[in-house]
């Protein structure tokens, strides 16, 4: 094919995004699923390398991966549960096991192991749940000899940028539509050019115009990937977080559990994401039978029945304009002239002050529930009353009041204390 000079490419690409990202940037939500071979050693997903096994004797576990038929559809099942709107799974990390079946790579799941293709359970288990499917593909391989000399012997790199290319080529072509190309660690070459980004995600785009693709080629693509922190982007992104902070892959949930996210804090960094205008790609490490770890489900269950009450709250919200606020337990999301205040804290008091609201709204509602919420406009501070003394949410503790506004809501910040005006030296003094 005839491929465009990276100015193109880009300009292309631009010109289509709105519409291949519309899904994606109104889910807000998804699962990331890492399971490979470092699932049966339940350490670390890093262990041939921060172990240093030899690569014959790591690749011998592919001996003892066997899933049980049907995991996948446990993990899509939990993901719909919990409201997340797609997934992304390990198809081959970078120990190099591809788990479907594979005519390029015969170190694959149909070979050894469960001799079946977990690609294929994976893909059907999403469409049963109406998720959107995304394929994680390294372009790190410790099993391939290939990789160790690609940065420095120019046949080696052509034989391993051949096979990279002819791996997602089966990805793309043998599954029907994918949603997502999701590409991690490009070593050992330091630049697009050495890894020929720029052709291959082109072809790959050929097969798949729909498809959007993460920024881990070494070129921009479509959005980016903050791991293990969020921080908004100046652009689409989506921060990708273990579940623990301690690995992507299963560990030991006896300990696991003791870092585990607890539903309050998957809807703090749920909060951070949309309200920078991003996306949170949250991490469950299956073990090696291909069941769920059990510190997992009832967080994730209860953050889905959170969810199905108040996901007016996060679903299709766009990136926060400007600063809207509400009490200090409160964090926020805006929509329109929709202003949700999710309770982090519920204080038991009849009465609570939202200052800083210069028209104020026309309607306040409990949003799970549609309540009205009595309250009274004092110019610079709104004053919520009747409120109960228990928490009004009992899936998570967080209820959201929905703030319905005539116009865009009109906020300033401690209204009543100018001398905190003035942005950045707020947080000098």
């Amino acid at each position: 094919m005839k491929y465009l000079s990276k100015n193109e490419y880009e300009a292309q690409i631009a010109s289509t995004r709105d519409a291949r990202m519309k899904r994606w940037r109104e889910a807000k939500f998804g699962m990331f699923i890492h399971f490979g071979l470092y699932s049966v050693l339940g350490r670390h997903e890093w262990a041939q390398v921060e172990e240093n096994f030899p690569p014959e004797e790591y690749a011998r576990l592919a001996d003892s991966f066997c899933p049980k038929p049907g995991a996948p559809r446990e993990w899509a099942k939990l993901a719909k549960a919990a409201g997340m709107k797609y997934m992304v799974m390990t198809t081959r990390h970078h120990e190099g096991f591809s788990l479907w079946d594979s005519k390029v790579n015969e170190f694959n799941s149909v070979n050894y192991g469960p001799h079946r293709d977990i690609v294929r359970e994976f893909v059907d288990a999403c469409r049963e749940q109406g998720l959107g499917i995304g394929f994680y593909s390294s372009l790190m391989d410790w099993h391939n000899p290939d990789a160790f000399e690609a940065a420095t012997d120019l046949a080696a790199r052509r034989r391993f940028l051949d096979y990279i290319q002819a791996l997602n080529e089966e990805l793309l072509t043998n599954y029907g539509k994918i949603d997502v190309l999701w590409y991690d660690v490009a070593c050992p070459m330091d630049s697009a050019e050495g890894w020929e980004s720029l052709q291959r995600n082109q072809y790959l785009r050929s097969l798949q115009p729909d498809i959007i693709i993460n920024n881990r080629s070494r070129l921009d693509e479509d959005f980016g990937t903050p791991e293990e922190h969020i921080n908004a982007e100046g652009r689409d992104w989506e921060a990708c977080m273990t579940f623990n902070g301690l690995s992507w892959g299963y560990v030991n949930s006896e300990s696991a559990v003791n870092y585990s996210y607890t539903p309050q804090r998957i809807l703090n960094m749920l909060n951070t994401c949309v309200e920078g205008g991003g996306n949170l790609l949250l991490n469950v490490g299956p073990k090696a039978d291909g069941s769920i770890p059990p510190e997992v489900v009832d967080p994730l269950t209860r953050v889905g029945k959170w969810l199905a009450e108040n996901g007016e709250a996060v679903y299709g919200v766009p990136r926060q304009k400007k600063r809207v606020g509400g009490s200090g337990l409160t964090y926020e999301s805006v929509n329109g002239n929709n202003v949700y205040l999710w309770n982090r804290v519920w204080s038991g008091c009849p009465e609570i002050g939202i200052g800083g609201y210069r028209n104020p709204p026309r309607r306040i509602t409990l949003l799970a529930t549609g309540e009205e919420i009595e309250f009274e406009d004092r110019g610079d501070r709104l004053i919520l009353k009747g409120l109960p003394k228990e928490n009004p949410d009992k899936n998570v503790g967080v209820p959201v009041f929905k703030m319905e506004f005539d116009s865009e809501p009109e906020y300033i910040f401690a209204s009543r204390y100018p001398q905190l005006h003035g942005g950045d030296h707020l947080f000098k003094c």
